[in-house]
């Protein structure tokens, strides 16, 4: 699913005219440059040139307006997040190589944030896992929601669909594996909701995860933090 193995192969034909097409742009302007596995992963996830072209502009266009290249780890919003362990980029991967993001569950609340200065460090997190991908290898990321303490108060339906809006427009084809950890009964209702949000191939790629041996397909248990 994640692995190279995995990958549909994109058409080789559209993949020049994609390529061609952006070429045109980014040798006017250099900062809309999108490198072959970036390309072939928008044509992957929109299917045929046209509307992969006009993605690839769109989430060019929402990178400048965002301001994607100022969330760094000094940046206030991002800082007082990680101060917070609402989420972390870990320093090892999957074993599929992937890079992991963790993310604890009981440290949100749903009703003490603001999602705009969450939907920030959502971002972050993604750009700092994608700039850890070794595109040749495999360019997916692998995101853990550990469920261990869950409360409704941790249910962020808002900030759910902002994960999948940004994975599906401005980071297609990024995400190889969602692993759900520690998952109480209470959640079941919660992920039939999410779960109506998902298109097929992407709810194909979460994965319940009920104890350490299956845990051990995906990645070492050791990787994941006791600090947060």
């Amino acid at each position: 699913m994640g692995d190279s193995a995995g990958i549909i192969e994109v058409n080789e034909a559209d993949f020049q005219k994609l390529k061609e097409r952006m070429k045109m742009i980014s040798d006017a302007d250099p900062l809309q440059y999108h490198n072959d596995f970036s390309l072939k992963r928008y044509l992957r996830a929109f299917k045929e040139v046209d509307p992969a072209f006009q993605a690839i502009l769109k989430t060019n266009k929402w990178r400048t307006e965002f301001d994607v290249a100022s969330l760094t780890d000094n940046h206030p919003i991002i800082k007082a997040h990680l101060d917070q362990n609402k989420a972390r980029v870990l320093k090892h991967r999957d074993m599929n190589g992937r890079p992991v993001i963790y993310i604890p569950a009981r440290n949100h609340n749903a009703n003490n944030r603001d999602i705009d200065e969450l939907t920030k460090f959502i971002v972050y997190c993604l750009e700092e896992a994608c700039k850890k991908c070794f595109e040749e290898v495999t360019d997916n990321l692998c995101i853990v929601f550990d469920l261990k303490d869950f409360g409704l108060s941790c249910m962020d339906y808002q900030m759910i669909k902002t994960l999948i809006w940004l994975l599906s427009r401005h980071y297609p084809e990024r995400l190889g594996v969602c692993l759900v950890l520690n998952s109480p009964t209470l959640f079941t209702g919660c992920w039939t909701v999410i779960k109506g949000w998902l298109d097929e191939k992407t709810s194909k790629k979460v994965t319940f995860v009920s104890n350490e041996i299956e845990l051990c397909k995906y990645l070492i248990p050791d990787i994941l933090p006791d600090d947060m």
